[in-house]
């Protein structure tokens, strides 16, 4: 068993002036294909992170986020990965880990 976190952002960077400052209508798609393709995730202002059970999995979600802004002429990247074996669910379990230590609730 394999939990692969993967948090990352995706965007346009192209200056078409379709979006001005705000890249809200693009993330929309992204998120809207990461749901329906049934992998957990959790959305971030900063970005999304994503729980896969295998590496392929997770860049296959890159993949597919990428293929959203197909019609972008340049988009900005960047990832970060928590891989770790005979683990599921961190999603909730490293927040839950926390407010143990804590012994209180967070804001997530």
């Amino acid at each position: 068993m394999l939990s692969v976190l993967l948090e990352f952002s995706m965007f346009p960077t192209s200056s078409d002036g379709r979006e001005g400052a705000s890249v809200s209508k693009s993330v929309s798609k992204i998120i809207d294909a990461i749901d329906k393709s049934g992998v957990p995730y959790q959305l971030t202002p900063m970005g999304t992170v994503i729980e896969a059970t295998s590496m392929k999995e997770a860049l296959g979600v890159i993949e597919l986020a990428y293929e959203q802004l197909d019609d972008c002429d340049r988009v900005y990247s960047s990832l970060k990965f928590d891989i770790r074996k005979n683990t599921q669910n961190r999603l909730k379990t490293k927040i839950e880990s926390v407010e143990k230590v804590l012994n209180r609730k967070v804001s997530h």
